[in-house]
């Protein structure tokens, strides 16, 4: 099925907006699960479209929409780390996929400077289709400094026919200088309805479809994500009750980075009802009653520094305990 047959209603108002300005930059951004790699493959696929009548629709039929479908479009330059191209399914660079292949290196979890150099090289070149050119960078907070002080000699002298879009849910990592050579733009919440109408039509069954969104804090691209590993979002609200009793077996078949998002999400609702707002994540709250403030804190820190180093080989089994027990002493803590 075509990117264009499930684009979520949102990210089409988004597309038309945005597809209405002039500009050579763009920079999508807004916290995670509302769809900005979506949106910026849709920017793309309608400014390189071949058979577009108007200013906003590709037409998804000509060679050029096909060809960004297959992922071998001449003028569209992907930048991503190679964990993330690999998972999106964009090709490699025919060097980057033989050190893979041969296990020189482990694909980057950064964008890596020489995909920049080679996009700064692709921007100067004659457009292949007569069209024009197009640079994604996504996740954008993922430059390095090198990487993005190379992007933004380009972004301030830029070739004429070539456009750029950058997808974040981290703008403030991202140079200053960079961000002030982009057109701005927060990405929309979708209201529940949509959201919910969005995720059945995808296949996920209207009750569990509701949970995972609440679960996700009303951010349907990780409600699907959620659906897709697999988690019981009939479980979810037992899950407090399971972390405060220590419970290894109620996470047992969970990945580590799901364990620790959820985690997370638990923390953050802790802390919020102590502070006497509602829940976010879950129905309701009723551990930690009374754990103190700074000691939930110093947990949720402890949580976010986790989940910078998730993609270490820990042993799993006993992360996933460790991560458990943090959790049961945290939620049993008393001043």
């Amino acid at each position: 099925m075509s990117g264009l047959a499930v684009l979520a209603p949102w990210i089409d108002k988004q597309r038309a907006q945005l597809l209405s300005q002039n500009g050579h930059a763009w920079l999508l951004q807004g916290p995670s699960g509302l769809g900005q790699y979506q949106l910026a493959l849709e920017l793309a696929r309608a400014w390189l479209c071949e058979r577009r009548t108007d200013r906003t629709v590709a037409c998804g039929v000509c060679a050029s929409c096909h060809a960004i479908e297959v992922r071998s479009h001449a003028d569209l330059c992907v930048l991503m780390p190679e964990i993330e191209m690999l998972e999106l399914a964009w090709p490699l660079g025919e060097k980057a996929q033989a050190e893979i292949d041969d296990k020189k290196r482990k694909p980057s979890k950064e964008i890596r400077v020489e995909a920049m150099r080679d996009a700064v090289e692709f921007s100067q070149r004659t457009s292949a289709r007569g069209i024009g050119k197009v640079v994604l960078v996504f996740p954008a907070e993922r430059m390095n400094n090198i990487a993005a002080n190379a992007l933004l000699k380009t972004l301030e002298e830029p070739p004429g026919n070539v456009k750029f879009v950058l997808a974040t849910e981290s703008a403030h990592q991202l140079l200053p200088t960079i961000r002030s050579r982009c057109i701005a733009h927060s990405m929309q919440w979708p209201e529940v309805e949509l959201s919910l109408n969005w995720l059945v039509s995808l296949g996920v069954p209207s009750q569990t479809a509701s949970l995972l969104l609440s679960a996700s804090g009303g951010r349907p691209q990780n409600a699907l994500s959620l659906h897709a590993s697999g988690v019981n979002p009939l479980a979810w609200n037992d899950f407090p009750k399971a972390m405060q009793a220590g419970d290894v077996g109620f996470v047992k078949d969970w990945s580590l980075a799901n364990l620790i998002d959820a985690l997370q999400k638990l923390s953050h609702d802790c802390i919020a009802v102590k502070m006497g707002a509602k829940p976010r994540f879950f129905s309701s709250i009723e551990v930690a009653k009374h754990a103190p403030v700074a000691s939930l804190t110093e947990w949720s820190k402890t949580l976010t520094l986790a989940m910078r180093t998730i993609e270490h080989p820990f042993n799993a089994g006993l992360a996933l305990e460790a991560f458990v027990q943090q959790a049961k002493s945290a939620l049993n803590s008393r001043p």
